[in-house]
């Protein structure tokens, strides 16, 4: 990798020989003859090695090193030292020098330190380089997706995190929200401060309001101690209201107030407490059908959405669902230590038939459970995404599959394909067929392993085998024929 590089030396001689030793590898000089220029230098312009003389005229090594650092911190330095000044050199690199070399030394030793030097650069711009591709086309905030729907709303999301204002985050049951909230608070201002979270769907109102605002002794049965509330908790940070439509008139109203004062009282107390929150609310339901049905406060509804996010269902977001799985596969092998060959191509064709009632969570939990079925060093099979065990891809009856076996059979789901009901039988007999002969492949055609894992009897796996043309197991394959 050629390297921009700084050399600062006031010898001359020495100055000029690095100099054209570096250029002859490919690499990019700069010079400097005094400390005060080498510091100016790196200042003007960003350089990937700095290589300087401890003792210069004007200012010092350390301090090019010092200066070096603060105007880029990943530039790598390395420093030239007399043998009596190793001490001073090695302190030069509890300051952030990569390395030293002590005068006098042969060129080759100073292009082999170069060489390290460019290996480390080299790997840490890939890696930047690999972030900034994967944060900027796939993901933000531990939100994936390539979508254009959904990278309209990562990039909504982090423009709104950068401001203060409250954020109500809509979208059906495991799409994510709880995510976007995360990615809201960790992007904004106040991320040094707490993000407290509660489950309005979770309590009752009795015990939601003192959830939200604390309460103090005695103030009801079982208060058995004065406690903060998460407004409290929240106080500099941001509060996460998740399904904020489950929450009671009586609730809303102090909710409200506390919007628009940031202000409030414990369970049981007249102190009020001021507090300065970010707020931000999730929910499925439809909050303006809320409204309208005397559901939900309208001025509350108001306060709540001031910017509204709303995440796609996964099945409106199809190019999502591959880089969902392959990175779900990716950390739970990581987690349960399993070497897998990645998705085999059926079972990639099913993920991406499916329609995802559950949406994201639901995909995590079907890569999960490949995961952890699959077989080492093999590729995930449709049987390890089904957990039926009456499915055809179980070797059970077509007729009692599942959903996610139903819309792989008849090519339904997040494609949205329209099979005519005439044409299902023939989908399922050409699925079973291509199925068994997969089957087979993997077992070296060895019909009596076939038939277990089908879950079949040896005559019934032969008699399909027979219907549908399949040439009979490899001879000598055990004791199949």
């Amino acid at each position: 990798m050629a390297l921009t590089i700084l050399m600062v030396d006031d010898e001359p001689l020495m100055r000029l020989s690095i100099v054209d030793a570096l250029e002859a590898v490919g690499h990019e000089v700069s010079a400097a003859a005094t400390g005060t220029e080498g510091i100016e230098e790196a200042r003007r312009r960003e350089y990937d090695l700095v290589i300087t003389d401890l003792r210069l005229p004007g200012a010092d090594g350390l301090a090019v090193l010092k200066a070096a650092k603060a105007a880029r911190a990943h530039t790598e330095v390395v420093v030239i030292t007399a043998h009596g000044s190793v001490e001073t050199a090695v302190g030069a690199m509890k300051f952030g020098a990569f390395d030293y070399i002590t005068k006098p030394f042969k060129m080759d030793e100073l292009l082999l330190i170069v060489e390290r030097a460019g290996t480390v650069i080299a790997l840490r711009k890939e890696n930047q380089d690999l972030k900034e591709i994967l944060e900027d086309k796939f993901s933000f905030g531990g939100i994936l997706g390539s979508n254009t729907k959904m990278r309209a709303v990562l990039e909504k999301i982090k423009t709104v995190a950068a401001t203060d204002s409250t954020v109500l985050i809509l979208g059906e049951s495991g799409t994510g929200k709880e995510l976007a909230a995360n990615a809201v608070h960790q992007n904004s201002p106040r991320r040094d401060y707490p993000l407290i979270k509660v489950s309005c769907a979770a309590l009752p109102e009795s015990l939601l309001e003192a959830e939200l605002f604390g309460h103090e002794k005695g103030a009801f049965t079982g208060a058995l101690r004065q406690r903060r509330g998460r407004f409290e908790m929240a106080n500099r940070g941001t509060l996460f209201l998740d399904e904020i439509g489950e929450i009671s008139p009586v609730v809303q109203v102090k909710l409200l107030r506390v919007l628009q004062e940031r202000k409030f009282e414990r369970v049981g107390s007249n102190q009020t407490i001021d507090v300065d929150v970010r707020l931000v609310c999730a929910t499925q339901k439809d909050l303006r059908k809320e409204v309208a049905a005397g559901r939900f406060r309208e001025d509350l509804f108001y306060r709540l959405n001031v910017v509204q996010v709303v995440i796609p269902p996964l099945r409106e977001r199809q190019e999502d669902i591959a880089v969902i799985a392959d990175h779900v596969l990716e950390a739970c092998s990581s987690k349960l230590n399993k070497k897998l060959r990645g998705f085999s191509q059926p079972a990639r064709e099913l993920l991406l038939r499916y329609s995802y009632p559950g949406n994201v969570r639901e995909l995590e939990n079907m890569v999960e459970r490949a995961v952890a079925l699959g077989r080492e060093r093999e590729a995930i099979q449709p049987s390890d995404l089904c957990g039926f065990q009456t499915c055809p891809y179980q070797g059970g009856d077509p007729q009692e599959s599942c959903g996610f076996c139903q819309e792989g059979l008849t090519g339904g789901g997040a494609k949205k394909k329209e099979v005519p009901l005439t044409a299902l039988s023939t989908a399922r007999e050409e699925f079973e067929k291509e199925y068994i002969l997969s089957v087979l492949e993997r077992v070296e055609g060895s019909r009596t392993t076939a038939a277990k894992i089908l879950g079949l009897s040896r005559k019934a796996l032969w008699e399909k085998c027979k219907r549908y043309g399949i040439p009979s197991a490899r001879e000598g394959s055990e004791s199949d024929e």
